[in-house]
């Protein structure tokens, strides 16, 4: 089913002309709505249903007994088509998109410039859900939201228990989709947001309006000046009763400074808790159709860090034993050194026909992978203009996700 997109809003009907063309379920269905809304609504029908007929009787409504006209849509601010006559339906339609007048069709919702969604009211709360053209799943979930609502499990982020302190929330590789439940949930209860530029920006966007919204880029420069002044803000918020989400791409602990912000709240005694975040060297590669590891081709797989080139006198990777090992390699944040690193994986017994994968920007909309050797791979990065952020998956895993490429 294509996807049709909307933009919600809550129509203000009180004292405002509504026009309903079509007097049967479908319009029994729609005028109490509108009604309930303060509408002055008409409804324009040869006949009418006896519910229809005894609102007629009770004088809230306006019954104009006869087939639709354009003048009906004179003064309109709304208009429902609801016959079971296609023609007149269409009639109805096109006379409203020519007045500029909102239409909803309750015969084709494609042909529509307006929705009707599943309504319901709770707890002082009017929730209106739109399915994409499917009425039974949009109030199955009206029904769950207003269920939450009368038991309490679904409130406001004010109205829930306010506890202070830092939650690490892992955003996952970049998808907005891909966040854990439990880490969207602590993004939409918190005061205060400390972003990285990896976190799912479109999140961001979705936060309430009172929230603070710290971004690290506009941190001091320099790594460890910036997350001295990371763990400064995120310490003095929790101390001054705010709740602290710390917002990271990947996985706050994996090749994050994640630890580093868990040691310095327990030093200023706040509390701390970690929500994972979906790992991006090995979510990446399984988007891009990549295993890291397959039965008979690879029992293990390593992810190591290419942001420092072997030989370099900070570097903990020992790429000796690295370039030894047989199974998958994931290098993150490797695009600058990757021909070093390639290098020095053949020099110490890689083939130089080894199958490497350069995956940018997985699972966001650019995402693109480039194929590769280690023999090749420098050029490749030439080649295919790659710039960071890309993780590059170096084995033969590649070669089964690709067998075209390496047979």
């Amino acid at each position: 089913m294509d996807e049709l997109t909307t933009y919600p809003s809550g129509l203000r009907l009180t004292d405002r002309r509504v026009v309903v063309v079509g007097g049967g379920h479908v319009a029994q269905r729609r005028v109490p709505q509108l009604l309930a809304a303060g509408a002055d609504v008409h409804v324009v029908s040869p006949s009418v249903s006896p519910s229809i007929e005894g609102l007629v009787g009770a004088g809230e409504i306006t019954w104009h007994r006869r087939g639709f006209e354009e003048d009906d849509l004179e003064d309109a601010w709304y208009v429902v088509a609801a016959t079971d006559v296609t023609e007149v339906n269409e009639r109805v339609s096109v006379e409203a998109e020519r007045r500029r007048i909102f239409c909803v069709r309750a015969d084709d919702a494609t042909r529509a410039t307006a929705w009707t969604p599943a309504v319901g009211r709770a707890a002082g709360v009017t929730v209106a859900v739109l399915g994409n053209r499917e009425p039974r799943r949009s109030a199955a979930v009206r029904d769950e939201i207003l269920a939450g609502l009368r038991e309490g499990t679904i409130v406001a982020r004010h109205q829930r228990g306010h506890v202070p302190g830092v939650t690490l929330v892992g955003g996952g590789p970049g998808d907005p989709d891909l966040i854990s439940i439990a880490g969207r949930k602590a993004l939409m209860e918190a005061d205060v947001v400390v972003a990285d530029r990896l976190a799912p920006r479109e999140l961001l966007g979705q936060l309430p309006p009172d929230v603070e919204l710290v971004d690290v880029a506009k941190l001091p420069r320099g790594r460890s000046a910036q997350q001295e002044e990371i763990n400064r803000v995120i310490v003095e918020r929790a101390l001054a009763g705010k709740r602290v989400v710390r917002f990271k791409g990947g996985d706050s602990f994996v090749f994050g400074r994640g630890y580093e912000e868990v040691l310095a709240c327990r030093a200023a005694g706040v509390a701390v808790t970690v929500i994972p975040g979906l790992t991006s060297p090995v979510a990446v590669p399984a988007v891009a159709g990549i295993p890291v590891t397959h039965r008979g081709v690879a029992h293990e797989f390593t992810v190591a860090s290419g942001h420092l080139p072997p030989g370099h006198p900070e570097s903990l990777t020992n790429w000796d034993a690295v370039a030894a090992l047989r199974g998958t390699l994931v290098l993150m944040m490797g695009v600058e050194n990757a021909p070093t690193i390639a290098a020095t994986l053949i020099a110490g017994g890689r083939p130089e026909a080894t199958p490497v994968a350069v995956l940018c920007d997985g699972t966001m909309p650019g995402e693109r992978t480039v194929l590769a050797t280690l023999g090749t791979l420098e050029a490749e990065l030439v080649a295919h203009d790659v710039l960071p952020p890309a993780i590059i998956v170096i084995g033969d895993v590649v070669a089964v996700a690709h067998p075209e490429r390496f047979a």
